[in-house]
């Protein structure tokens, strides 16, 4: 293990009172911002260095079931990817004392604002103690603060899974318990709200989209003048290639009740082998699309039934900004996929023009929401909770 992975303790103390370290003065120092971004995921942790907008390398370190099973517990998993991180780096011979900033994915913390958080103690103790969902993207707070702390720099994570923007009447339920959640991929629609917008010459506070994520899950976002208002989350809408979506609630119950199912078994029908894998025993649509064009039939009306969803879902979202769309944006992974994207478009276009952005771009998301940060475009906040329980702060 790396050494500064032994005890990071960055206290709020140090974060307010010594604004030495604050981007404000780092931003000062050079117009050159070299970031490094990481988005550690379920089977892989991806990291990139950029120099400002531009990026000067990336790498996807694939991380195998034995891998991953070998580690108990967050802390050895931490210590597992800050290792293979730091041996990519010096493999490539690049010497973080250089960085300006490092920057993870946020992951699941209790609602926050969109954009820039310092990584500090109470951020930390959340994800140790517990996060809302435990997730591997929790870790890049973690894994940020580790590598950016021996050098003084800032780390710091920007728009969080949770990040919550939703109006409160787009929260309330039919069940008073029950509220519903912004979980939904903001880190990239938002990255390619900002980005269509550019690209007509405006910016994205003052355009209005509603933008399908299609990837292992799908999520539907309706963004009014540069905030997230509602979201379709990825159970409670489409059914995507490894994930159920919304299905008639009354069936569920049976299920739960049935004795044939165990929380975690029945949690994992909805979330891992639902869909598309529930059907065909693969979430690969290009798998998918084969067996369409070997005629199957079953596989095209599923296949199209997963487009009508998605389309659905869009359309959902259309009144939550009056019907004023400047476009729909379909992005993701899975929006590779001509055929896919291609239905999708012939259900929805009549709403307003799409834009097919396909690609997870997290990791540009990250460095360039960074890089505003440093630039003093965007005010970064402090993340604040109550003492959640004591933990051991190992990073």
């Amino acid at each position: 293990m790396y050494p500064f992975a032994e005890s990071i303790i960055m206290t709020d103390v140090w974060v307010r009172k010594n604004r030495c370290h604050s981007f404000a003065e780092h931003k000062e120092k050079s117009m050159k911002h070299l970031i490094l971004a990481i988005n550690p995921g379920s089977t892989s942790t991806k990291f990139a260095v950029y120099d400002n907008e531009s990026m000067l390398f990336s790498e996807s370190i694939e991380h195998s079931n034995e891998e991953l099973s070998a580690c108990s517990s967050l802390k050895e998993q931490f210590n597992m990817r800050l290792s293979r991180i730091m041996d990519a780096l010096n493999k490539r011979s690049f010497d973080p004392s250089g960085l300006s900033c490092v920057v993870g994915r946020g992951g699941q913390l209790p609602p926050v604002k969109a954009g820039g958080y310092y990584v500090n103690d109470a951020m930390k103790r959340r994800i140790i103690v517990g996060p809302i969902i435990n997730h591997a993207s929790n870790l890049g707070a973690l894994l940020a603060a580790a590598i950016a702390k021996p050098y003084g720099i800032p780390a710091m994570i920007y728009d969080a899974v949770s990040s919550d923007e939703m109006r409160p009447v787009a929260k309330i339920t039919g069940i008073p318990e029950i509220v519903r959640q912004s979980f939904c991929h903001v880190l990239n629609t938002k990255a390619m709200a900002r980005k269509a917008a550019a690209a007509a010459g405006r910016k994205y506070e003052d355009m209005n989209y509603i933008i399908a994520h299609i990837g292992g899950g799908v999520s539907v976002s309706a963004h009014n003048h540069g905030k997230i208002v509602d979201v379709i989350t990825d159970d409670a809408g489409p059914f995507s290639p490894e994930r159920s979506g919304s299905v008639p609630l009354l069936y569920i119950v049976d299920m739960c009740f049935s004795g044939n199912y165990s929380k975690k078994e029945l949690l994992k029908e909805l979330r891992g082998q639902g869909g598309l894998k529930a059907y065909f025993g693969t979430h690969d649509c290009r798998d998918i699309e084969k067996m369409i064009a070997s005629g199957d039939e079953k596989a095209k009306n599923v296949y199209t039934a997963q487009a009508y969803q998605i389309a659905k879902g869009i359309g959902e979202l259309s009144p939550t900004i009056e019907g004023k769309i400047d476009n729909i944006i379909l992005t993701g992974g899975v929006a590779n996929s001509e055929m896919l994207t291609g239905m999708i478009k012939k259900y929805v276009e009549f709403l307003a023009p799409v834009l097919v952005m396909p690609g997870e771009n997290e990791l540009e998301a990250l460095a360039l929401g960074a890089l505003r940060v440093m630039r003093g475009e965007e005010v970064c906040n402090e993340y604040i909770e109550p003492f959640v329980g004591e933990a051991e702060l190992f990073v």
